[in-house]
């Protein structure tokens, strides 16, 4: 960690799908904290900007979108998670536009830092933009419970989603903080020391 510069610093948090990254970035937002979140803000961008919505499209078909102008999302995940090619492609699409957007939010940001909140941080070799890096992780199982829970995928869906993603194993090395996401007390405790951290260090 380094000194307060002229913008607020980048702290980056990531995990798996269901790991309860989210869940730590409302924490941090309740705190006062800026937090973009990069999921969302490609959601919005893939909708909104129009350079990105033919690209996509061009990328692998019409049916990209549906008859209201909406991701196709199901469609979308049947083409992408079955095709590793494919998936790079649109993330190569997706990801610059993101990074855009996230440049000029961050220029309207104040304090001494931000949360980045984004699901693929280590994969994309985006660490090296934060000053720190915060990995939430969960067993499996109740990751697994979470997004069944949530999204009302079945189990199979879930498990394909999970193996396009590194392991917490692989990535836990990788991070500046671990946090293990087992149950809500504990991680607000954890969110509050770091936040108590962070906002000592970035302004020395």
């Amino acid at each position: 960690m380094s000194s307060l510069s002229s913008s607020p610093r980048v702290v980056c948090i990531t995990g798996g799908i269901g790991s309860g990254k989210s869940t730590a970035a409302n924490i941090f937002r309740t705190l006062g904290v800026g937090v973009y979140n990069a999921d969302e803000s490609a959601k919005r961008l893939m909708i909104e900007d129009a350079a990105l919505r033919h690209a996509l499209t061009a990328l692998i078909g019409q049916d990209t979108y549906d008859q209201h102008g909406q991701l196709n999302r199901p469609w979308i995940a049947q083409r992408l998670f079955q095709n590793d090619h494919l998936l790079k492609q649109w993330n190569a699409l997706v990801h610059p536009c993101v990074a855009a957007d996230f440049q000029r939010w961050l220029n309207t940001q104040n304090g001494a830092y931000v949360i980045k909140e984004t699901a693929i941080l280590f994969e994309t070799k985006g660490a090296h933009q934060c000053a720190v890096s915060i990995l939430i992780t969960a067993p499996e199982h109740q990751r697994i419970e979470r997004i069944i829970r949530r999204e009302s995928w079945t189990k199979d869906q879930v498990l394909q989603r999970l193996k396009h993603q590194w392991s917490d194993e692989k990535k836990a090395p990788l991070a500046d903080y671990v946090i293990e996401n087992l149950e809500l007390t504990h991680l607000s405790g954890e969110v509050q020391r770091l936040h108590d951290l962070f906002t000592r260090e970035f302004y020395e």
